[in-house]
């Protein structure tokens, strides 16, 4: 099957000095845990960059603070690239980041929320993440509480009928605090979305599941931060922010490579021309 043509081409995006180094760090990390889902968190890297840069309400010194938004990474097999953010801002030393995978860190292959300074909730069972931001948000709305709640899901995972249910829930209780960003990178672990179970109109559908909806590239830092702070998109509704995105953006020989989706091993040579790549684009 034929994917259709995207208005929007992530494809083409130029990464900043700042992403690029972001991705270096990430996949240091990789190195250091000689494990991960690199291709999943490569896609989300500026996502998560501007969502903590500017959007996100937090106290990184104080990670449990009542005010704090909360952010929910649905797609936990992407937390490379959340550890290395929160790393950035505070929320633990970045010495944590050498550990990961390994029996004297905190960081693991999925982010745990009792473990991870920062990590609202446990991760990595797909399809969860979003029935607990409605929870969050819910109560929020119950208890009249001015928080927000966003939830980052990636669209293999939207293949989870989980994930359907909660927008529903959503809807229905007109959940203007809280927003899913969905990282459209157009891949899942073995094959493209568009074989594996085909998500178009993936816009429409969250407009008939009653969410204001946009779209933009998921690795344009402005476009992102433009979309991110003029929601609600709709008033009294949920929104739903569609990123186009590519799965290992920034690494050629990992853009769209179903080889990279997991791995448990890695050598000084592989990881040598992963950063050789990312030392300039």
């Amino acid at each position: 099957m034929e994917p259709r043509t995207f208005p929007i081409n992530a494809r083409s995006t130029v990464l900043d000095a700042r992403s690029l180094a972001l991705r270096r760090t990430i996949v240091r990390m990789f190195q250091a845990g000689n494990r991960g889902h690199l291709g999943s968190a490569l896609s989300l890297v500026e996502i998560l960059r501007v969502l903590y840069d500017g959007i996100l309400r937090y106290d990184s010194q104080n990670p449990r603070w009542e005010l704090r938004d909360r952010c929910v990474l649905s797609k936990g097999h992407g937390c490379l690239a959340l550890y290395v953010i929160l790393a950035e801002k505070g929320f633990f030393p970045e010495q944590e980041l050498w550990n990961f995978c390994k029996s004297e860190g905190i960081l693991g292959g999925h982010p745990e929320r009792h473990k991870v300074p920062g990590v609202e909730a446990s991760t990595g069972s797909l399809g969860h993440g979003l029935p607990i931001a409605v929870g969050f948000a819910l109560a929020a709305q119950m208890d009249r509480k001015t928080h927000r709640v966003f939830v980052v899901i990636g669209d293999g995972e939207s293949n989870e009928g989980s994930v359907w249910e909660a927008a529903l829930c959503a809807s229905q209780h007109s959940l203007s605090n809280l927003t899913v960003i969905i990282d459209y990178n157009k891949q899942q672990s073995y094959g493209s979305t568009f074989e594996v179970l085909n998500l178009e109109p993936l816009v429409d559908k969250w407009k008939a599941f009653g969410f204001g909806t946009r779209e933009t590239d998921g690795h344009d830092v402005i476009g992102l931060r433009s979309a991110l702070s003029q929601i609600p998109f709709e008033q009294g509704k949920p929104s739903a922010l569609v990123c186009h995105t590519i799965k290992g953006k920034g690494i050629p020989d990992v853009e769209g490579n179903p080889n990279w989706h997991h791995k448990t091993k890695v050598t000084e040579d592989e990881v040598n021309q992963l950063l050789e790549s990312l030392r300039g684009i």
